[in-house]
Order: structure tokens, then sequence, then C-alpha cells
């Protein structure tokens, strides 16, 4: 296995010009959640082989030998967003690639063509996932898929861009690295009025601030201190007058854990908060959920593996957790997965992810890549 790296590392250099060259074309001309295809085409016409769609206008391409195979998975989609870098490659449409997937997808195509040259021990499939940015999510569609089964896919690895993680390192931690999320709507109902006239009405709108103030400390109180989760609510709709008292008022947020139990234990103990403050007020509330994504786990064999392997190559590791969160989680019901963060070293003052001023430097498509490839590599020792 040795060999092979570092054949396949050799061959990862030389395609590293033309790898930057396209993640330049693909931040100039990027496209939103579902509207994928033109960059799906683009990014399989780069790679040269057979490519089949999947969740729409994703793609799945495989090459190596028949049997178990190792997944490395990027994002296709844009976010709609007008960009601020003043780059020369800098997005004109009013979508930008400000979350890295242009980065990604440079990245994982200089992997994939550099495998042409190696003799791989087991199947690599490269899949292209559209909507990673909006549910529902093109993760769910793959899993419903059955493709990655089919393709006999006994891992999956992945890595993102994270400007909180010092330029050039790349994490591989074991456990869970990102949290789940969920939308969350709180909905109270009183009785409208007239705001000279509050006693003859039950105004919404008190109960449901409280509401709002009091659920990250509810949060805090169902669980252990030692397991994050975070509650934000920062979408609040009253009436349309500064002098009418709704019937209605409601709030809308997300609420994100990095254990499932957590997960649960907060939804209950939230419930219970709005219809407690609701209750007390004269009024009824209810609280509203709609499921996101689970919480990342990173599978702990591939986590070592992978470290081992990036260590030696030379790329210095760190350790990195968030409660952001990235559809990618979904496919740890099907498969063992490995998200790695890459560096970028922008750290809390700069920008991050979802700004229009993001900009990873070319550098970054490198390190993307080996991160891949160690993740191949761990992935291999499963499969084989």
């Amino acid at each position: 296995m040795n060999a092979l790296a570092a054949a396949w590392r050799t061959a990862l250099d030389a395609e590293l010009p033309h790898a930057v060259a396209l993640r330049h074309e693909l931040h100039a001309s990027p496209y939103v959640s579902g509207e994928e295809e033109p960059t799906a085409k683009r990014v399989v016409d780069a790679i040269g082989l057979h490519a089949e769609p999947i969740a729409g206008t994703g793609r799945l391409l495989r090459l190596g030998p028949p049997g178990p195979a190792v997944g490395l998975r990027a994002e296709l989609d844009a976010l709609p967003l007008a960009e601020l870098t003043g780059a020369p490659f800098a997005s004109p449409n009013g979508a930008m690639h400000a979350c890295g997937h242009d980065v990604h997808l440079a990245a994982l195509v200089a992997v994939v063509r550099a495998a042409r040259r190696v003799e791989l021990p087991v199947g690599l499939v490269a899949l292209l996932q559209p909507r990673e940015e909006v549910g529902p999510t093109g993760a769910a569609d793959v899993v419903d898929s059955g493709r990655l089964l089919d393709h006999h896919v006994r891992a999956l690895i992945a890595a993102h861009v994270q400007p909180l993680v010092a330029a050039g390192c790349v994490t591989a931690d074991a456990g869970p690295v990102n949290a789940s999320v969920d939308e969350v709507d709180i909905v109270m109902t009183g009785r409208g009025g007239h705001g000279a006239y509050p006693h003859l009405a039950a105004d919404p709108v008190p109960p449901l601030c409280r509401a709002v103030l009091a659920l990250p400390e509810a949060a805090r109180s169902a669980t252990s201190p030692l397991h994050p989760v975070v509650v934000t609510v920062p979408q609040i709709e009253g009436s349309n007058a500064p002098n009418i008292l709704p019937d209605t008022a409601r709030a809308s947020g997300t609420v994100r854990a990095m254990r499932e139990q957590d997960r649960v234990r907060v939804h209950e103990r939230l419930a219970r908060t709005v219809a407690g403050i609701a209750e007390a007020a004269g009024c009824t509330g209810e609280y509203r959920v709609r499921r996101g994504e689970p919480a990342l786990v990173n599978d702990a064999t591939l986590a070592a593996a992978s470290r081992e392997w990036l260590t030696s190559f030379g790329v210095p590791t760190a350790s990195f957790a968030s409660c952001g969160s990235d559809d990618f989680a979904t496919y740890g019901a099907q498969v063992p997965i490995l998200m790695h963060f890459v560096g970028t070293g922008e750290g809390p003052g700069g920008p991050m992810l979802h700004d229009a001023r993001y900009l990873p430097g070319d550098e970054v498509v490198g390190q993307v890549a080996s991160a891949l490839l160690a993740g191949y590599l761990a992935g291999a020792s499963l499969a084989g």
C-alpha cells in the first residue's frame, strides 16, 4: 500500500495545475442547488469517465476493480450570494461557491484522474452530490437510491474546507464532528385586539418572546454541559402594525445537538417549555419540528487509519468539531463515513463559510486532494 500511495501522490502532483484551472472555471460559473447540471457535466468531462445520473443533477462514476469500493464525495451546488472577493475568477451571476465546493470538486477530479495511472486495490466511486445547501438534500436521495450498496461501497470519504482550522492542517477525528440540525417553529395563539386595550385581548407576543428567551436555558438544563447543544431563534413575527395585537405570533429557528439522545431530550423539553409559558399567559403554544440532518459521526477505524496516512504524507493534523451541519452525515446510516476538515486559517476574525468574501487559496485544492487520498487508503483496508 505504501508503493501505491507514493505512485498516486506523484500522479496527483502532476494533476494539480489542471485541477486549479478547473477550480477557477467552476468558481466563475456557479449554479445553486437543484440547478447544478452544467457543473456536473463539466466535472464529468474533466474526469473523462462514464457517469450515471443520481439524485437528479448528481453523478456517480466508478473506476478500478469490481467488487468492494471506497467512495469519495464532493458537492456540486453554490449559494445564492453575490460575491465580494474581487478575485479575477469571481462569479458574476449572483451565485457563489462561498462554502468551498469548487475546491472540493477540483480536488476530487485531481484524485480520480491520478487514480487512472495506478492499480487500485479496490474500486473507487466518485460521488458528485447535488443540493447539499438546501433541503430536501441530495444525500438522502443518494441513500434512498441504493446505488452505493449496488457498487459495494464499504466506506465513504469527504473533505471540507474550514476557516477555523489552522491553514495547511487536516483533521481526521473519530466520533461526532458536526451537529444534527432541525428547524423549529414556535406558534403562540391568543386573542387579538387593540394595543390600547390589552386587558380585553390575550396578546401572544409577550409569551412568545419569553419562550424565545427561555428555550436556550431549557435546552442547557436538559443535557449534560459536556454535550454541545445550540438553540438559535432569529426569526420572530407578530402583527403588521404597531397598534394591533395579533391572534397569533410565530418564531422560527434551529436546534443542534451532537448526540441523538440529546436531540430527542431537547425537543421534548422545549415543547413542554413552550406549552407552559403559553398556558401561564392564557394562550396556547405549539412547538413544531422539521427534522434535518443527523449528527455527523466519523467512523473510528477510518479516522485512525486516515490520520496515519496524513502523517506519512507530511500533512500536519489537527482536531476540530463544531455545531455546524452537513448532509454528509446522512450516509452514516448506510456506510461508515469520514469527514476531514481542511484548514484555511482565516480564524474567528476573518471571512467564514457562506461569507461573500470567503475565498480559499488555490493551494487548498492539493490539501483537500491529499485528505481524500488518505481517506481512500484508509477505506481500502476496510473494503479489501
